[in-house]
């Protein structure tokens, strides 16, 4: 199989002025692209070309001869999942069993607001703050470079990028402001309640 860029579920312009379409041109455009593409050379004619995404992300996990295709495969599967998790408009405290199942693991929203900017904050360089079901319980965790939750046998449902290429052109070294807005202004709460619920 041959693995796609999906389409951004949104305009390019529509997160403005918190993510810019220039930001989305690229990071989208270029960075998740030569993802895909290099996923798809490094499958070509191997025993994993038939594979899905996740499929492939579990069988080569914890293997270093194949990190490479590793960590292109995790960084489609990552940027897949991030740009679902946000939208126009977005962002504030969530609503219903998600709300409550946050203050219930967390003791409150201000808690989990707190605890998920602590993880992208001290994340050094490059990776991701995650949102995670772990045997029941909503956990925050980090990951660096292409890292993800899938190699940890915990459900995602909600991610932040960290990368530079994340917010560099919008934000310049303020990953602080990022991650206040992304919090306030982009969150698809719908999208983490309906992982919450899949689980």
């Amino acid at each position: 199989m041959t693995h796609q860029l999906p389409a951004l579920p949104y305009a390019l312009e529509a997160l403005e002025p918190h993510i810019s379409r220039q930001t989305l041109e690229f990071h989208h455009g270029k960075h998740h692209a030569g993802y895909v593409t290099n996923l798809n050379k490094m499958l070509e004619g191997t025993d994993l070309e038939t594979k899905s995404l996740e499929e492939v992300i579990v069988a080569v996990a914890g293997d270093a001869g194949k990190a490479g295709i590793f960590n292109n495969a995790a960084q489609v599967w990552n940027h897949t999942f991030y740009w679902q998790g946000m939208k126009a408009g977005g962002g504030g405290a969530p609503a219903g069993a998600l709300a409550e199942k946050i203050a219930a693991d967390f003791g409150s929203y201000a808690a989990f607001v707190e605890q998920f900017k602590a993880a992208g904050a001290t994340q050094f360089g490059s990776g991701w703050a995650w949102l995670v079901l772990d045997g029941g319980t909503l956990k925050i965790t980090k990951t660096a470079n292409a890292d993800l939750p899938l190699a940890h046998g915990q459900t995602a449902l909600l991610t932040m990028d960290v990368w530079e290429h994340a917010y560099y052109l919008d934000y310049q070294n303020r990953r602080p402001d990022y991650m206040t807005t992304f919090l306030d202004k982009l969150v698809n709460w719908d999208f983490v309640a309906a992982n919450l619920a899949a689980a």
